[in-house]
């Protein structure tokens, strides 16, 4: 069965997920759904929506367009799951009903990136900072922050520890 049609998940995903999904456009959605051997669904879709996202540098609105397709298995109970390759989205259908909604709106959240930045963030590079804190990237160093490293004193005494030690075994 051959499907073409706009869904409405605004409310599903900004009730699910209220801090990653600001807003969202109707969700186009054009694909196939087919019954495959053993009485499994196929579902193959392309799905086009726009969201609408917080930066994760300062929280202001980011739109973030999404395109993408999806394969995903319904199957009637576990027993099946050796049908598939460990690869494969296989789905174990619960009361006999297929929820494509809620199926394209995991599959949209799973579509916003770690890093979320508006163009500006992007372009200048410039990180916030305030009175006595500064935000750093993950695995750039700060120069300042290694010249200045102090030992804890409670540890101080084992900086040599493994000095001694391979002198004991000469």
């Amino acid at each position: 069965m051959k499907f073409d049609d706009v869904l409405d998940l605004k409310a599903a995903l900004m009730d699910r997920y209220p801090d990653e999904v600001l807003d969202v456009t109707p969700v186009h959605i054009s694909g196939l759904a087919s019954v495959e051997t053993g009485g499994d669904v196929m579902l193959v879709a392309h799905i086009k929506a726009t969201l609408t996202v917080p930066s994760t540098r300062s929280l202001a609105p980011v739109t973030l367009p999404v395109e993408f397709d999806i394969t995903e298995f319904y199957i009637a109970s576990q027993a099946g799951l050796n049908r598939y390759e460990k690869t494969d989205v296989v789905m174990v259908v619960t009361d006999d009903v297929i929820d494509v909604d809620k199926a394209i709106a995991d599959n949209l959240l799973l579509q916003i990136p770690m890093q979320v930045l508006t163009p500006e963030e992007e372009a200048t590079g410039v990180l916030p900072e305030g009175q006595g804190w500064t935000v750093s990237i993950e695995g750039e160093a700060d120069p300042e922050a290694e010249t200045t490293q102090t030992v804890d004193p409670r540890l101080a005494k084992l900086k040599n520890f493994f000095d001694s030690d391979d002198s004991k075994k000469d």
